[in-house]
């Protein structure tokens, strides 16, 4: 099957792909100038504001909740074990491009969440949602289908196999914890904290996203002030890496370079979601009348997932195996080592804490995403409501506490691909308008 999966993944993953993926972010580009990422600043007001002028009675959380439903999806288990993965497979050059990914990545998820924002529907109870499958329905309704795919792959891509995964290869590897008491424990607290509904997922997650990412940048400065000299010459050599990369990382001259360009991409996909279809679910439920405000706020994503905590774990390994990760060690078992190595057994224990706060706050935020798509597809037909949803969901859980590592891997990567296809259709599709918007929004904040 991994193997199956894995070749699936590579064809899927191919240059077809890459091309549609960068000529849709040159466009995007074009329209945007690169306009949006001149605003970080006020992305970071409007995210601690209490409230924002001329709120809407449309959506149901602030612009902080949303973000950190997003971002609870987001930064994960993939900001941990994700780029060891890509650090073993790519290379430190496979850094490089998961910077220029998520530089690319925030102007993206500027367009899709407003896109998410400005059309907006409802779902079969009345509630106020957004994304691609939304989007495409009022924009496209002769493309329908797409938003059905869409919401077919995001079924399979927004569950938290990886995650679950993770965390049972770390509790069996360090604490001798079988993999399916993780996965037992997990379902059942998932399972309640979703019979809550959206209210309390968003409350759950805009007290654990906070704690869990300033306590891991502590812990990653720590590493980084015991390797101190290390700092330049790791710098250096992801640089180095990612144009030339040598037979110790990335294979011979011009396949090492694809491999660690695909690696990257692949890798900072997985972690921010830019261009997947995945936030702009999250950030359709904004309280807002004004569009343009929530791609400011989502674009802040990418910059946090990638550029700051995923940089730090990978500086973590790499300045503690600058010569190339051990031979069979990928995964959160790199990671534990790195760590394990720096600050002694207490570095085990401090990454049990982080593991479980990050894979906990992405199961619960993924599991939002499952739902929009199921109650999309299924509109409580069949019996197939939130009860059997919560059922189903938390079983899947338990399903990705025991099978292969890799096999995940491949099949989340599989179902993001497919994602980003119809998503990133009604997103260029609509980046004209994006682009009046935003415009609009400019000339009223100069006239304040």
């Amino acid at each position: 099957m991994t193997e199956t999966l894995g070749s699936i993944s590579d064809f899927i993953w191919g240059s077809p792909l890459l091309i549609f993926l960068f000529l849709a972010n040159l466009i995007l580009v074009y329209y945007s100038r690169f306009l949006p990422l001149t605003g970080l600043v006020h992305g970071v007001k409007l995210l601690v504001q209490k409230k924002e002028k001329g709120d809407s009675s449309l959506g149901q959380i602030s612009h902080f909740q949303a973000f950190c439903n997003a971002i609870a999806a987001t930064v994960g288990l993939g900001n941990i074990s994700g780029v060891a993965i890509a650090i073993s497979l790519g290379g430190p050059g496979a850094l490089f491009w998961m910077w220029v990914a998520a530089i690319f990545g925030m102007n993206t998820k500027f367009f899709e969440c407003t896109v998410a924002q400005i059309l907006r529907g409802k779902d079969y109870k009345g509630e106020v949602q957004g994304g691609a499958m939304y989007a495409i329905e009022k924009a496209l309704p002769q493309l329908k289908f797409l938003g059905v795919f869409f919401s077919v792959c995001g079924l399979i891509g927004t569950l938290s196999l990886f995650q679950i995964n993770q965390v049972a290869l770390f509790a069996e590897s360090f604490y001798g914890i079988p993999n399916i008491q993780t996965g037992i424990f997990f379902m059942l607290i998932v399972g309640i904290i979703l019979w809550g509904g959206l209210t309390s997922i968003s409350r759950t997650c805009s007290v654990i996203v906070p704690v869990m990412s300033v306590l891991y940048v502590l812990i990653v400065l720590t590493i980084l002030g015991i390797n101190i000299e290390k700092i330049p010459s790791v710098i250096s050599l992801i640089f180095t890496e990612a144009m030339t990369p040598s037979s110790a990382f990335g294979g011979i001259a011009g396949y090492g370079f694809i491999h660690i360009l695909t690696t990257g991409l692949k890798r900072a996909t997985f972690s921010n979601e830019a261009g997947i279809g995945t936030a702009p679910m999250a950030h359709s439920n904004s309280k807002t009348a004004i569009p343009i405000t929530e791609g400011y706020v989502a674009m802040l994503g990418p910059l946090l997932d990638t550029i700051i905590v995923c940089s730090m774990t990978a500086m973590a390994i790499l300045v503690t195996f600058p010569e190339g990760a051990p031979a069979g060690m990928s995964g959160i078992e790199l990671t534990t080592r790195a760590f394990v190595m720096n600050l002694g057994a207490s570095g085990k224990h401090l990454l049990a804490i982080i593991i479980l706060l990050f894979s906990f706050s992405t199961m619960i935020g993924m599991a939002n995403y499952n739902q929009k798509c199921w109650d999309y597809l299924f509109r409580g037909r069949w019996g197939l409501g939130d009860r059997s949803f919560i059922v189903i969901y938390s079983l899947t859980i338990l399903l990705g506490a025991v099978i292969p590592m890799m096999s995940v891997i491949h099949l989340m990567d599989i179902a993001y691909a497919l994602m980003s296809v119809p998503n990133i259709i009604v997103t260029v599709y609509l980046a004209s308008r994006v682009r009046q918007e935003l415009k609009s929004y400019h000339r009223k904040l100069k006239e304040r």
